[in-house]
């Protein structure tokens, strides 16, 4: 009977971590750039069998990724803001290091320095700050990537690619720093960049309080379910210690 407690409680850890993500999620559904967090579980058999010799499922605490889904692209019309298409991250450059991001919210400093909306180095491929002329005007910016003022190719937005999978941190809202080493995009046929567009979070609030629901009755029914199964352990000790009396 106690595997039945143990297996409830495994769930319900797992349940809490994903009602965790569901909340940051949600708290980020305006964040530009923002890539939701899934949580993926996997099945564990316990190496005792019970009574009956059955196996005992539990369940793991679960493992964060990312969703690849595209955020939606909204025009702005502003020459500093950027929207990558296709599975690639801007790079900035931060106290923690470097750290991708889907926010391509930038702006040109008294010095020329393309900067993050926080304040941070936007890098190129080779992973060095980006550096304009102040004096050029308005930067045009294709479809490659390539930085131009005045006609004149002056730098180019770094793309970088990196396996999530393996693990990641967050970096305020919109960044992540990747466990994988990121990597420079070489080939570009289907990558590109989209000036004057942002990327908004790709966080469907419908689909998030449809799950919230279904966790919540999910947890409701796992306490039910642990409370009648201690209730029947407690019936059995009464039920034992009575006719041993």
């Amino acid at each position: 009977m106690q595997s039945g407690l143990y297996v409830g409680v495994s769930s319900q850890i797992a349940l809490e971590r994903r009602l965790n993500t569901i909340a940051d999620n949600m708290a980020n559904m305006n964040t530009v750039g923002f890539r939701s967090t899934e949580v993926k579980f996997d099945e564990v058999l316990s190496k005792t069998k019970n009574d009956i010799g059955a196996k005992i499922a539990f369940v793991t605490q679960g493992n964060d990724y990312l969703s690849t889904k595209t955020g939606q692209l909204e025009r702005t019309g502003n020459p500093f803001d950027f929207a990558v298409k296709g599975d690639a991250w801007f790079a900035i450059n931060t106290p923690a290091g470097q750290v991708l991001t889907r926010d391509g919210r930038f702006t040109m400093d008294e010095n020329g320095s393309l900067k993050s909306i926080r304040g941070f180095a936007v890098l190129d491929a080779g992973g060095a700050p980006i550096q304009l002329n102040r004096d050029g005007g308005p930067p045009t910016v294709g479809a490659d990537g390539i930085i131009r003022q005045n006609d004149q190719a002056v730098a180019t937005l770094g793309l970088f690619t990196a396996d999530i999978t393996k693990g990641f941190n967050r970096y305020e809202n919109e960044g992540v720093i990747p466990v994988d080493n990121p990597q420079p995009l070489v080939d570009r046929f289907d990558t590109s960049v989209a000036q004057g567009y942002v990327e908004q979070s790709n966080v469907n609030g419908i689909g998030e309080m449809t799950e919230l629901i279904q966790v919540n009755r999910a947890f409701e029914g796992i306490s039910s379910l642990m409370q009648d199964s201690e209730s029947s352990m407690k019936d059995a000790i009464k039920t034992l210690g009575g006719s041993n009396s």
